[in-house]
């Protein structure tokens, strides 16, 4: 399924053989989709300002090469590989509010549906590289979405084997010369 997705894009990189794009859109729209933010959306502020205010420590928008899926979550707390998703309900496809485009069916359906499932190769690859992944609605409230990360920080942590914060790490093996 990951080759058709790929290949769907390549399409819409090059124009069709007359050389115009098959999608058209006003000077407007475009100047509409160019200003939508991919990252530091409200919801996602308000999530990591929470979390930051509750003393947990974490990346932003950092990008993880995991061979040939490259995933960039939101939120990413990197001692318990776990890494949160703040999906919004439009481009996400929400089963609660997500609803058809009306117009310009022909080229939201597809792209939205790719939406979908590059999210599912993405928690796939992200699981198997062995990260727990944790997806939020944009619609969520700040506090829910706050609790549900720190239930599985928590339930991550917990099982993490636990380390001596008494005896400091060495950074050099070597013993010293006895005199």
């Amino acid at each position: 399924m990951g080759d058709d997705i790929a290949a769907d894009l390549r399409k819409r990189e090059h124009p069709t053989e007359s050389g115009v794009s098959p999608y058209v859109t006003s000077p407007g729209r475009s100047r509409n989709m160019a200003a939508i933010r991919r990252a530091d959306t409200k919801p996602e502020v308000a999530i990591r300002s929470a979390l930051h205010q509750a003393g947990h420590r974490f990346r932003k928008d950092m990008r993880l090469d995991l061979g040939h899926v490259k995933p960039r979550p939101d939120i990413l707390f990197t001692r318990a590989k776990v890494a949160v998703f703040v999906d919004g309900c439009f481009w996400h496809s929400c089963p609660q509010h997500s609803k058809p485009p009306a117009r310009n069916a022909d080229y939201w359906i597809p792209k939205l549906a790719r939406n979908v499932e590059r999210d599912r190769l993405q928690d796939e690859a992200l699981e198997t590289a062995g990260w727990t992944v944790v997806r939020i609605w944009e619609h969520e409230p700040t506090t829910n979405a706050v609790a549900a990360v720190e239930a599985v920080l928590i339930a991550v942590r917990s099982s993490m084997p636990a380390t001596n914060p008494a005896v400091p790490p060495t950074k050099d093996a070597r013993v010293a010369p006895s005199t």
